[in-house]
């Protein structure tokens, strides 16, 4: 069953998100959509539950299939359509509000048209709340409406990786193979971006990146680095006060890193020389 909410767009309002149009299609055979460049001031999401359909960008065609979605942001040139023999079913929604573009451009996703999306399952029911309301109250309730559409698009921002990037498994061999250069520049200022650019992908997407590759966050795996690094310093440099060894370490305040070494060590950089000497 196809459904589909149209709304007002509000040109005042007091939310970060609002819906302009929300809906589903279900084997949607004469599904066609094409803006001109210009025509079309929102955002829009769309992503595909099941059978086969074609997004053009730049003259390129490409095909969708499940779990295959794309973002376009307002004024772009869009077309898109359902294959004639697997039509696809698709949900989208049309959005729009003041900060959304700087939101998204921040975590990265200026860069991409096109997403994968690992599992549909929780990012169709934040649609199937969002599309319910919709049907049911209209704009009636905007609280409502703004949180349930902010829902979805946290959502789908936390869970899709871009699909026109490398492969999966090329992506993580880059994060393993920064690791040793990561672990000998740990003393150094860490600086998120530089190593993002060294991965080629935006500072919110290596972070999500390298926490699937290492199961810790970029700055958790520096500071092991660091202590790893203090601890040799520890025996090896016996005339190195502890205040040295934490600046040579990275830390310019001995008293946190005497804290971060207590917590990870279970003792004090004293203590734990002290058991070699």
């Amino acid at each position: 069953m196809d459904r589909q909410v149209l709304l007002p767009t509000l040109k005042k309002h007091e939310y970060m998100i609002l819906p302009e149009s929300v809906g589903s299609y279900r084997s949607a055979i004469n599904h066609e959509v094409y803006r001109a460049a210009g025509s079309l001031d929102n955002f829009s999401i769309h992503f595909v539950l099941a059978g086969v359909g074609y997004v053009e960008i730049d003259g390129k065609q490409y095909t969708l299939r499940k779990g295959d979605a794309f973002l376009f942001y307002p004024h772009q040139e869009q077309k898109y359509y359902s294959s004639q023999n697997d039509p696809w079913s698709i949900r989208w929604l049309h959005f729009y509000g003041n900060t959304i573009h700087t939101f998204l451009s921040e975590i990265g996703f200026g860069r991409y048209t096109l997403w994968k999306l690992p599992d549909l399952t929780i990012l169709e029911a934040k649609h199937e709340q969002l599309l319910k309301e919709a049907e049911v109250n209209s704009f009636l309730k905007l609280s409502q409406l703004s949180t349930l559409a902010y829902s979805f698009l946290t959502t789908f921002t936390t869970s899709a990786m871009p699909r026109e990037s490398a492969s999966k498994q090329e992506l993580d061999q880059r994060i393993q193979s920064l690791l040793p250069k990561m672990q000998l520049k740990a003393p150094e200022a860490f600086d998120l971006k530089y190593w993002a650019k060294e991965t080629g992908v935006s500072t919110y997407y290596f972070c999500r990146l390298f926490k699937r590759v290492t199961q810790m966050t970029p700055m958790a795996f520096v500071t092991l680095c660091r202590l790893q690094w203090s601890k040799k310093l520890l025996i090896e440099e016996k005339n190195l006060t502890i205040k040295e060894i934490a600046e040579r370490s990275g830390y310019l305040n001995p008293s946190y890193y005497n804290k971060l070494f207590l917590e990870n060590e279970g003792l004090t950089p004293t203590k734990y020389r002290q058991m070699y000497f």
